[in-house]
């Protein structure tokens, strides 16, 4: 190693010590003087250790571990004992569970009522049903939330015995419905998705909100 790197003034007078440095005031920053470039040359000069070459040689010789980003996003949540997951852009609000206001001659099961969204009267929708799941019963748990969905003009509330996560995945991490999938969620649902060790199935929100429609119709 060299006197200029040994001396390091920069550290003593230059700009990262006292700036006591007569010559500071000609070149403005160290970065800018002959002695701060020729230390840095001694530098790169400097002979390096044969433990060194061979820690990197170690290094760049490991095998290479890619890792996929993933590109989407999907809120996962559970009705009727179902771990289901809907693009996370249809979903405007998650709210505790609001009281739903029966229809006056409506007694289909798909139709669930009326509820006071921020002074907005929406539709309340059996996801259940919409799915051939069966009703909803009994009393709702503490985790149970009202979700506000939407695609334009078409908003939907349904409830939800519990809304777990927003889950990012790559398209790639999408497996196929398998056969054994009830006819009316299988139509619906457009893959799997594996969260915490758990198969998620991936609605198709324009097939779902297209049967909600004509479900209201």
């Amino acid at each position: 190693m060299s006197a200029a790197t040994n001396d390091a003034c920069w550290k003593r007078i230059g700009i990262w010590g006292d700036r006591s440095c007569p010559e500071l005031p000609t070149h403005g920053h160290c970065r800018n003087c002959p002695v701060y470039s020729a230390g840095a040359a001694s530098l790169l000069d400097t002979e390096v250790s044969a433990e060194y070459l061979a820690a990197g040689a170690r290094l760049y010789a490991q095998a290479k571990t890619s890792t996929r980003i993933g590109t989407q996003s999907a809120v996962v949540f559970r009705v009727a004992g179902e771990w289901l997951a809907l693009p996370a852009g249809v979903f405007q609000e998650i709210a505790p569970i609001r009281p739903v206001h029966s229809l006056p001659h409506r007694r289909d099961a798909l139709v669930s009522g009326l509820v006071n969204v921020r002074g907005e009267l929406l539709v309340c929708v059996s996801l259940p049903v919409a799915l051939g799941l069966g009703a909803a019963g009994g009393a709702a748990p503490e985790t149970a939330r009202h979700a506000v969905v939407g695609r334009g003009a078409e908003r939907f509330v349904f409830a939800a015995d519990e809304v777990a996560a927003l889950h990012r995945y790559d398209e790639a991490d999408v497996a196929p419905v398998p056969a054994t999938l009830a006819h009316a969620q299988a139509v619906h649902t457009r893959g799997i998705l594996q969260w915490q060790g758990k198969p998620v199935g991936l609605l198709d929100d324009g097939l779902l909100f297209r049967s909600l429609n004509r479900g209201l119709a």
